[in-house]
């Protein structure tokens, strides 16, 4: 698996990002599970002394995340070629006005995703060597 560190954005970077023009990668691996995509949740990779914090975090949290047909929508269409604006288009055309307002229900679900870990912002997370962006599903 390939590993991305995330560079810490404070609230005030994020703001002056306009989300829209991202294309997130994914950054972990998700199944099938009963007709629903399911996502893995990562385990830490960090070392030292804030792996213990990292492990702990990581203990308490969901291990697998089961998405409903919006979210796994979404998630299949972060392959890092689109951005969160033409995903929230698609979601549109895909969904009509039960996903109204689109581009900001598919950002918030997208940040989610980053706070969670789950999804990496090319050039504003730092790759690791293996590369962003070459796990399918």
């Amino acid at each position: 698996m390939f590993h991305v560190t995330m560079k810490p954005l404070r609230r005030e970077e994020l703001e002056n990002i306009n989300l829209l023009d991202i294309a997130p990668v994914r950054r972990t691996e998700c199944e099938e599970v009963k007709g629903r995509l399911v996502i893995i949740r990562p385990k830490p990779t960090r070392r030292g002394i804030l792996a213990i914090l990292h492990w702990v975090q990581y203990g308490m949290a969901v291990p697998r995340i089961r998405l409903d047909d919006r979210g796994a929508f979404v998630w299949g269409h972060l392959d890092g070629r689109r951005t969160v604006g033409e995903i929230a288009q698609l979601a549109r055309e895909r969904f009509g006005e039960s996903i109204e307002p689109a581009e900001e229900r598919v950002g918030r679900l997208v940040l989610m995703f980053r706070r969670e870990d789950l999804v990496a912002f090319p050039g504003l997370d730092r790759e690791g060597e293996e590369g962003m962006g070459k796990r399918e599903w």
